[in-house]
């Protein structure tokens, strides 16, 4: 499965990989953006696995109680409502995927100045469509 299949499977509650990717894309500019979402990851303790994200090595795990903890929680009640599921599984859900999303993100092995989940879905859906 790539990844965008993973995320329309997790996310998309019937709306497609799009939808999906919307309902993430919101998400993660609910939490401060690309930059926000992962200084509030590094902040919470994860710094290395954010580290591992953004660098060229292989990506390490987080769980869904860490991203729980860490994110905003209204965002994260309002992802598990698009997705038709709890908090708890919608956090273990972005768990799964925020890894291979910040990765693709940053590229440069950096977190870009311009924030690529603000320059709308056609470029999101490119940027994951490998």
């Amino acid at each position: 499965m790539g990844f965008l299949d993973d995320v329309k499977s997790k996310f998309s509650q019937g709306q497609g990989q799009e939808g999906g990717l919307a309902s993430l894309s919101k998400f993660i500019s609910e939490n401060g953006g690309l930059q926000g979402l992962t200084s509030k990851l590094s902040n919470s303790g994860l710094g290395q696995q954010v580290h591992s994200w953004v660098g060229t090595g292989q990506n390490q795990p987080v769980t869904g109680s860490e991203v729980r903890h860490a994110v905003d929680p209204q965002s994260l009640e309002q992802l598990a409502q698009q997705a038709g599921t709890t908090p708890e599984q919608a956090s273990e859900n972005v768990a799964k995927v925020l890894p291979e999303m910040v990765n693709e993100a940053t590229p440069d092995g950096k977190v870009p100045a311009d924030d690529p989940f603000a320059k709308g879905m056609d470029a999101l859906k490119r940027m994951f469509a490998k």
